[in-house]
């Protein structure tokens, strides 16, 4: 797919202000977030809407909107700056935006978070969306609850409890299927297929003399759960250890895998990714997530990755780690 399909100037189906996909998301989620218009809302999104996040599934336009305004009661001041947008698909079988975003807030309202702190705090999320006829028309979000947690004095396992314990329990339905005509893009670019590759080798422990870590920057960056930030080969392995020497692997899903290539950007690869497992800790790398329960857990994760000179440079990790605490327990 070449980038005059995924950023052409002319949208069938979107008002004619937008000249591309980048352009509409940015657009109206300022509208929505940064202009407080909440109402637009019913404009820019189908009704139903399927959203699905690793804590749930909402399916009716109304439940975006109430989640819009509890979190703003919570975090008033909150932003939507975006970092980057990863773009795939056409107007005919619609776009999906990968959508970056780092939101800094302050906890200024009592809710799920429990009483205001009045912290300052950094978090991640990267949003995938499906848009046609100037809306979108279904969603895929990770939020790092695991940033607010640590930022308010509290752990994701604290409030993984704290949620179990409000909500009566882990329960997660099934999403429905994107809207008919929509078809998955999977890149089949040389790298993409590489990086893809290397997620499911970290998830399925294979072991590093297969020189997995190759394909990244002796120098890389990485941002995962927490707001942790890693830096070097080493680092990075590690994390990628730490989080799968707890669960044994049972099926590995590559949902969405998106290159784009610009001039001002370089190269960027999105990747979502599901894993279903079971919480199997073993040593001391396994005790992340805590003793051995053989529960059966579900890993909803989106990547992105910025590459130069052939190596990733940079690597964003979104888990919700509070989702996956609450299934452990």
């Amino acid at each position: 797919m070449t980038n005059a399909q995924t950023n052409g100037s002319c949208m069938r189906g979107f008002d004619a202000e937008f000249t591309d996909i980048q352009h509409y998301i940015r657009v109206i989620t300022d509208r929505i977030w940064e202009g407080r218009r909440i109402a637009d809302i019913n404009r820019y999104y189908s009704d139903p809407c399927i959203v699905e996040t690793p804590l749930g599934v909402s399916s009716s336009v109304s439940d975006v909107i109430t989640g819009t305004e509890t979190t703003l009661k919570m975090f008033p001041d909150r932003r939507l700056l975006a970092e980057d947008i990863i773009v795939s698909g056409d107007d005919q079988h619609g776009y999906l935006s990968s959508h970056r975003i780092i939101s800094p807030m302050t906890h200024l309202g009592d809710g799920s978070f429990g009483r205001a702190t009045g912290k300052i705090v950094h978090a991640r999320t990267i949003a995938d969306c499906l848009c046609m006829d100037n809306r979108i028309v279904h969603e895929w979000l990770v939020r790092d609850h695991a940033a607010i947690a640590y930022a308010i004095g509290s752990t994701p396992r604290a409030l993984a409890a704290r949620w179990l314990t409000e909500r009566g329990g882990w329960r997660k339905p099934t999403a429905g299927d994107a809207p008919d005509g929509y078809q998955s893009h999977i890149s089949d670019s040389a790298f993409a297929t590489r990086y893809a590759a290397t997620i499911r080798g970290f998830a399925h422990r294979v072991d590093d003399a297969t020189g997995l870590v190759e394909i990244y920057d002796e120098a890389v960056h990485q941002i995962a759960p927490g707001e942790a930030h890693h830096y070097g080969q080493a680092e990075l392995r590690s994390f990628w250890r730490s989080l799968f020497a707890a669960f044994a692997v049972d099926n590995f899903t590559i949902e969405h895998l998106a290159e784009n290539v610009s001039h001002d950007r370089g190269t960027r690869i999105a990747l979502r990714w599901r894993v279903q497992a079971k919480h199997v800790a073993s040593g001391d790398t396994g005790q992340r997530f805590g003793g051995v329960t053989g529960r059966s857990v579900e890993i909803m994760a989106i990547n992105h990755v910025e590459i130069a000179d052939g190596k990733i440079l940079r690597e964003w990790v979104l888990i919700d780690e509070v989702a996956l605490w609450m299934q452990v327990l």
